[in-house]
């Protein structure tokens, strides 16, 4: 029984201890788009490459008087002005990167679409 505990124990430490990096996978090597993507930096820091942020359906944003908000993890959550990409949008759909800060997600870049 006692080894089958230890062997859990240095599993689970194991995997604690190991780091998650973020990387590119390659699957968008040949889009058009990836140097835009890559260039993206908001007043937050570097945004996301196209893998990183996701796409936001029009029913997860609203805009009111110019500040925006987005529906994260079923929280509305307020873009930060900061978080605004203000170039136009290349990609057209409105795209998100979120971050968290102790349990909530917090918006670190939001481009909303073209259509706007």
């Amino acid at each position: 029984m006692f080894p089958a505990k230890l062997a859990a124990s240095l599993f689970g430490s194991a995997l604690l201890l190991t780091p998650i990096l973020a990387r590119d996978d390659g699957r968008y090597d040949h889009s058009p788009l990836k140097p835009w993507f890559e260039s993206l930096e908001s007043e937050l820091g570097k945004c996301c490459t196209d893998s990183d942020g996701y796409i936001v359906s029009d029913a997860e944003w609203k805009s009111s008087r110019g500040r925006y908000r987005a529906l994260i993890d079923d929280e509305w959550v307020i873009v930060p002005d900061g978080a605004v990409i203000t170039q136009p949008n290349r990609f057209g759909r409105t795209m998100v990167r979120r971050h968290y800060i102790d349990g909530h997600a917090r918006v670190r870049c939001f481009m909303p679409s073209s259509m706007t």
